[in-house]
């Protein structure tokens, strides 16, 4: 409690006491009772509590977030030309009144939410493009009043500053600034320009009324149910072109991938069919090598090859029958030795000798 409070709280004690007393000395005076002592009171509590009162009536105290405007009936013009600051003031008791006025930041916000706004209800603000789209804009503009134009803006616009100023100044701002864009600007590409132009052309005419603009706030942006419609199947074509667009570059990659799979079983076909030539080189040249050693074998040994020949052949063997006219490959003995036996040739058959006839 401050001082102008405290001696506003005492003036009233007072006068409540000084009709107390009045009542009580009425109240003995009718039962024929001493009333001086009574009376003497009524007068120092009268005189205490018009006291009291006026210097109620003269003191105002500010807090350190407001500023006073002095509203007088005898100064020029019906006020004084300087604001209270904060603190402890005296003015002219009922002649001066003071009418005080937040400093400190306010948020005015205008909100298409029904509980958001200081306005119940849809409060954003309808504008069109340029393109003649209709969006709805929500926005918040955090400002405070300038101390050195508390004066100005009282005698101006008093307690309706946040109402008719304000509001009606934000409002037409963005709606004319929106008219200066595309739609697609306002919701992409030119958005912070349009919040930059906003906060600046609102600054500029906030502080010709008294008000400063601490920062502009754009908060929402909502499109008509038509064009909502229309850019939500934008958006779905859009998607359906990435997707298809990701699926031909999926197709590209397994391509790519079936490609190289191809390439590289080409390679390995060529890599073992390679290998496989200079695998026959190398047998063929281990077998001419072998060969020309068999040949120098045979060359020192002619029964070599009989003997391979013949143990190569099953064991127990006793007789081979060949074709009769099959000549023998090798010059094969005997399995048994045997005593040679005479063998004579045979008797050559008598020759038919042709006969006439007379």
């Amino acid at each position: 409690m401050n001082v102008a409070s405290f001696v506003r709280l005492a003036a009233s004690i007072a006068w409540v006491a000084f009709i107390g007393v009045i009542v009580i000395a009425v109240v003995r005076a009718s039962r024929g009772k001493p009333v001086k002592a009574l009376t003497t009171m009524i007068i120092v509590l009268g005189i205490g509590a018009l006291l009291l009162s006026i210097a109620g009536a003269g003191l105002v105290f500010l807090q350190p977030e407001e500023r006073g405007v002095v509203i007088s009936a005898i100064a020029p013009g019906g006020y004084r030309s300087q604001a209270l600051d904060p603190g402890l003031h005296w003015i002219i008791p009922f002649f001066e009144n003071v009418v005080t006025y937040p400093i400190k930041k306010q948020t005015y916000t205008m909100s298409i939410m029904p509980t958001e706004g200081q306005i119940v209800g849809d409060d954003s603000i309808s504008a069109r493009t340029a393109d003649g789209q209709e969006i709805f804009v929500d926005a918040s503009v955090i400002f405070a009043i300038d101390p050195a134009q508390v004066v100005q803006l009282h005698v101006i616009w008093q307690e309706r500053y946040i109402n008719d100023l304000v509001r009606p100044l934000a409002r037409g701002i963005i709606r004319d600034v929106v008219s200066q864009y595309r739609v697609e600007e306002v919701v992409s590409t030119k958005r912070a320009d349009m919040t930059k132009q906003i906060s600046t052309a609102m600054k500029e005419q906030l502080l010709n009324n008294g008000v400063i603009m601490d920062n502009f706030i754009l908060r929402n942006i909502t499109f008509s149910p038509e064009y909502a419609a229309s850019v939500e199947q934008k958006q779905i074509a859009e998607q359906l072109a990435q997707q298809a667009k990701l699926i031909v570059e999926q197709r590209k990659q397994e391509a790519e991938q079936a490609r190289q799979q191809a390439q590289g079983l080409a390679d390995s076909a060529v890599i073992r069919a390679k290998g496989d030539a200079d695998a026959r080189l190398i047998q063929a040249d281990a077998e001419a090598r072998a060969l020309e050693f068999i040949a120098a074998a045979l060359q020192d040994n002619p029964d070599l090859l009989t003997y391979q020949y013949i143990t190569k052949l099953a064991p127990g063997i006793q007789v081979m029958l060949v074709p009769s006219n099959t000549p023998y490959l090798l010059p094969l003995p005997t399995m048994e030795p045997s005593v040679p036996s005479q063998v004579l040739p045979p008797t050559p058959l008598p020759t038919p000798v042709p006969t006439t006839t007379p």
